[in-house]
């Protein structure tokens, strides 16, 4: 509920503070007062759009602020904690407008940008009239007025979740196809490439071994010279003779020195052990670099091999390995890509079956709920002089999507056997104004938390129809808030307080001023809107016997 509204320095006003109430409040006075005014100040704090120049002539900027009761729940609670803004039982919005253009904007003390405002606007205030278009008027947002009146909250929530498992479904499909398209392309491809590497079947650092084994095998024949010399220097003719001999005279000549060769002795059997490790090592190494004829071009032919391939792939040689592995997993995704696909497929075509029943029951629940929309619509418009008009919720297919698989639009036709159309077409000004208040009546109904503003809803009908458009707008603002712009005498004497919008003169500028009025104010006020300019005493007695009949 909108609790207050300061407005500092815009357009026709200069300083001006209202405090709303409960109920139907209505703001009346002459054409050009500038009750249109208040409408644009709360629409800018609000966010919407609007004009372009609000800041008043030889201001520096124009300031606008409302406060907002916030009853727990209201839906503007979770905007602010999703925004990371304060939250209280009340709201402060304000937002200023240089002289230069520049807007900034601020909820409880924290600056904000307009699309945080526009989105709290949603929860806060609906604004009606015949140039409603962001509404009632909007075809696109029918269906979710439907919805909201049939209460099918369960019903549209388990659409939506169906419909995301269905794009779900067809993204994972549709991937899978264009991973396999890919695949397939290359096909050939892969088939070579594994084909060539499980011939070769390299493994990891198998490359460094051939290239040490070959520069051995290309070596080799000077390297054996040499060994086959070593190992004749360390065997039976060479170092191990000459040791055996020298052993053998030691021992020959020991006996007589009481121990004095015992450690030379045991020092040449060590060295005799060590001589016959080296001359086995120096023979296994032999052994080791006798290779058959051609071994070294076989080598070289699995060395250049593994070289090649690895140049021709971009990657080192021991990645052969890991890359055959790779390739062949990419084959066996080919392989079995068609299996694949028909299982996504049946997912696919599973998940679409569970949203098809999910929006029947949402687009018979609809249809239910459309009737029963054009019963209550029936009764409405009796009373405001409009039985003879048909309102009809047209519920027909289109196509699917999260909020199920219908298009709602709203068609009245205002005479009968007159062909039907779209609400904003068919019907005139003053016909238009009461089935919006109608519709919004019956749509209404168990909601709260908005304040509702009507910016002459009531134009072109008086009497008696404009009394029931006085009583349908008391009706709304019952448990409530309703602002009604009117120049309605019989709207503006069933209000539960009243404001007159009216100009004045000031050092020689122009000013707009809204004023509380009394009773007796409120008697001369109604009594204007009755006679005109010039207010008679018969007015003023209408203007009170009516105010006495609405408060009776």
């Amino acid at each position: 509920m909108l609790l207050s509204l300061e407005i500092r320095d815009i357009l026709l006003i200069d300083r001006l503070e209202l405090a709303f109430r409960p109920g139907l409040n209505v703001l009346t006075g002459e054409t050009g007062a500038g009750k249109s005014i208040l409408l644009d100040c709360l629409g800018f704090v609000l966010g919407w759009r609007g004009r372009a120049e609000l800041v008043r002539a030889g201001a520096t900027q124009g300031e606008v602020l409302a406060e907002f009761a916030l009853p727990d729940p209201h839906p503007a609670r979770a905007i602010l904690s999703e925004a990371g803004l304060p939250v209280d039982d009340t709201l402060l919005l304000r937002r200023v407008n240089t002289a230069e253009g520049r807007k900034t904007a601020w909820v409880n003390d924290r600056r904000v940008s307009g699309e945080v405002l526009r989105a709290l606007s949603e929860v806060l205030v609906e604004l009606h009239g015949q140039q409603d278009d962001r509404g009632l008027l909007n075809p696109r947002n029918h269906v979710g007025f439907l919805d909201a009146f049939g209460g099918h909250d369960a019903l549209l929530a388990e659409t939506r979740t169906a419909w995301a498992a269905l794009r779900r479904a067809r993204r994972a499909r549709a991937d899978a196809q264009a991973r396999l398209a890919e695949i397939a392309s290359e096909a050939e491809f892969l088939r070579h490439a594994v084909t060539e590497l499980d011939a070769l079947a390299p493994e990891p650092g198998e490359e460094a071994a051939l290239d040490s084994q070959r520069r051995l095998m290309q070596q080799g024949a000077r390297l054996r010279e040499d060994l086959a010399r070593a190992h004749a220097a360390l065997g039976d003719d060479g170092a191990e003779r000459l040791l055996i001999d020298a052993m053998r005279w030691l021992e020959g000549a020991a006996e007589p020195l009481d121990g004095r060769l015992d450690a030379p002795l045991a020092a040449l059997g060590r060295a005799l052990d060590e001589l016959a490790d080296a001359a086995r090592g120096v023979e296994d190494t032999i052994d080791a670099m006798e290779h058959a004829p051609g071994a070294l071009e076989e080598v070289e032919e699995r060395l250049f091999g593994l070289r090649g391939l690895a140049r021709k792939h971009a990657v080192v040689p021991d990645d052969l390995a890991a890359l055959a592995d790779d390739l062949r997993a990419r084959l066996d995704v080919l392989d079995g890509g068609e299996a694949d696909i028909a299982r996504l497929e049946a997912e696919e075509a599973e998940a679409r079956a569970t949203h098809d029943r999910a929006a029947a029951a949402l687009s018979a629940a609809r249809t239910e709920a459309a009737g029963r929309l054009d019963a209550a619509m029936a009764a409405e418009l009796a009373p405001l002089k409009m039985e003879r008009a048909v309102f009809a919720t047209r519920v027909t297919p289109a196509e699917p999507g999260p909020d199920g698989a219908d298009a709602v639009a709203f068609e009245v036709a205002t005479n009968p056997g007159a062909p039907a159309g779209p609400l904003a077409r068919i019907a005139s000004g003053g016909e238009l104004s009461r089935f919006l208040l109608a519709l919004k009546v019956c749509l209404t109904r168990g909601a709260g938390g908005l304040t509702m503003i009507f910016d002459e809803i009531d134009r072109g009908v008086g009497g008696a129809t404009a009394d029931a458009v006085g009583r349908r707008l008391r009706a709304l603002a019952d448990g409530g808030q309703v602002l009604a712009v009117t120049h309605s005498p019989q709207v503006a004497a069933l209000g539960a307080h009243h404001w007159r919008v009216e100009k004045r003169v000031s050092d020689g500028q122009t000013l707009s001023a809204v004023v509380p009025l009394s009773a007796d104010a409120r008697v001369e006020e109604v009594a204007r809107m009755i006679s005109g300019d010039s207010v008679t005493d018969a007015a003023r007695n209408a203007a009170d016997a009516l105010l006495r009949a609405v408060a009776g």
